[in-house]
Parts: structure tokens; sequence; C-alpha cells
């Protein structure tokens, strides 16, 4: 039976094409590969291996029903940086969270999409897990938060 190898790209119907690439763009650090006009937009984090994983479609008479777009980081650093410059911007934070596998800043796009800029952490852990975590604490103090989380006593067998 075949299936499929990976999620290819998200499309969001929007209404302000200029205000959204400029967060994708600008705020994401994502690269428009093709457009047509502002009618569509297409965007890529690895223009170099992928063509487009996001789609903004411009139609002010629909809009999007999603529970989440999701970007990951390549290092705590780099999720710390974006934190910062959430709260500086003044987008709308949902929350924080320590997935024991992941942290994640889950917040509000310029049309109030949820966008979710995460760290894997590389390490295994029973899901779901959401933990506060304050990402204004050092990478010292947060790695240690970590280390210090402890398995639900009904999942410690099942844990690689």
């Amino acid at each position: 039976m075949p299936k499929v190898l990976e999620l290819g790209h998200v499309g969001l119907f929007i209404k302000d094409p200029e205000v959204m690439t400029d967060f994708y763009c600008r705020f994401l650090g994502m690269t428009i590969t093709d457009r047509d006009g502002d009618r569509r937009i297409f965007l890529s984090a690895r223009p170099e291996s992928e063509h487009h994983e996001l789609l903004l479609a411009k139609d002010p008479s629909r809009h999007s029903d999603l529970q989440q777009l999701s970007f990951r980081v390549a290092s705590l650093s780099d999720l710390k940086e974006f934190y910062a410059q959430i709260v500086q911007v003044g987008y709308t934070i949902d929350h924080v969270s320590n997935h024991g596998n992941a942290i994640g800043c889950y917040f509000r796009d310029p049309e109030n999409n949820r966008v979710e800029v995460y760290w894997q952490t590389g390490r295994d852990w029973p899901q779901p897990c959401s933990e506060r975590i304050d990402l204004g604490l050092s990478e010292a103090e947060i790695l240690s938060e970590l280390d210090s989380m402890s398995l639900p006593e009904a999942e410690n067998a099942d844990v690689r």
C-alpha cells in the first residue's frame, strides 16, 4: 500500500498579502520562491530543496481555520531569540510549552493564525506533554528544567 513521505506544503487563505508576506519573510525568515502578483505567494524555508512549504492565497472573503502552523528552529538559542522578537514586536503569545521532546512558543500572526516556533530537544518523551516554561530563563536554566522532568509512572516502561 502506498504512503505519503512527508508534508509537502500548507496553503492559507489570507486577506492582506503585504502584511502576511512581511511576517512570513521578514519575521520568520522564509523566502518567496514564486508569486502570481498578490493572488498567490509561494514561500519556503528551504528553497534550495523545497520549492514551497507555504502558499499564501489572497481571498478577502475566506479565512483559514487551522489549528496551528509549526516551524522548527535549529537551536534553543534561536528559539529564545524568536521569543524575544515576538515579545518586542508585540505579537500575541498563546503559551510557551515544554513538551519534553520539544519546546514551543505559540503565538498569533497578523491575521490571527496560530504559529508555533519550536526546538526539538532530542529527547524521546511520551505525548501529550505540556508544561509551562519561561523562555526568559538562561539556556542552562532551561536545560536544567528539561533534565529535572520526571516521566509519568504509567509511561516509564514505554519510553526508550
